[in-house]
């Protein structure tokens, strides 16, 4: 991909809707700010057959659906696309319970077992991260370093703290 094509085809910022999402305890605040950083720092975005953004994109809920509200960076619409949060229910599920061993095990376990559960954290992250990219194909370009920052912020938006 060129240069060109790098800056147009990403996000430039990521807003959260308020009355989806509310307010949440200072931690996770502080993990949607952290994925919501780590997103806009390096991603590769682009709604399928578009010219390009740079885009911006306003994430809500709606019927247990993420809704993707794109625009371009002057606020023009793009698109808006839903996606079904139901198949990420078990890997979001597994996920916050592998992430609860883990931090248990760093307090209590050997090096050789927390680098077990990391490994087992990082495949399932990856598996969500697949899921997707796969759920966006044909809709929505991402490449699999940005659905891995996605998925991320997915996940921190159904976390309670």
């Amino acid at each position: 991909m060129s240069a060109q094509d790098q800056s147009k085809n990403r996000l430039v910022d990521v807003v959260l809707d308020s009355d989806s999402f509310g307010r949440a305890t200072p931690d996770v605040e502080h993990e949607r700010a952290v994925a919501i950083f780590d997103l806009i720092e390096e991603n590769s975005f682009r709604p399928e057959g578009d010219e390009g953004g740079p885009y911006k994109l306003s994430l809500s809920l709606a019927e247990n659906r993420l809704v993707f509200n794109i625009t371009r960076e002057d606020d023009s619409p793009v698109i808006v696309h839903m996606l079904s949060l139901t198949p990420f229910k078990r890997v979001i599920k597994d996920y916050f319970m592998i992430c609860e061993s883990y931090y248990e095990a760093i307090r209590t376990s050997s090096p050789a077992q927390i680098e077990a559960i990391d490994m087992g954290r990082r495949g399932l992250h990856n598996e969500g991260s697949q899921t997707l990219q796969d759920r966006l194909k044909g809709k929505i370009e991402v490449d699999f370093d940005t659905a891995r920052r996605l998925f991320t912020l997915i996940c921190v938006l159904h976390w309670r703290g």
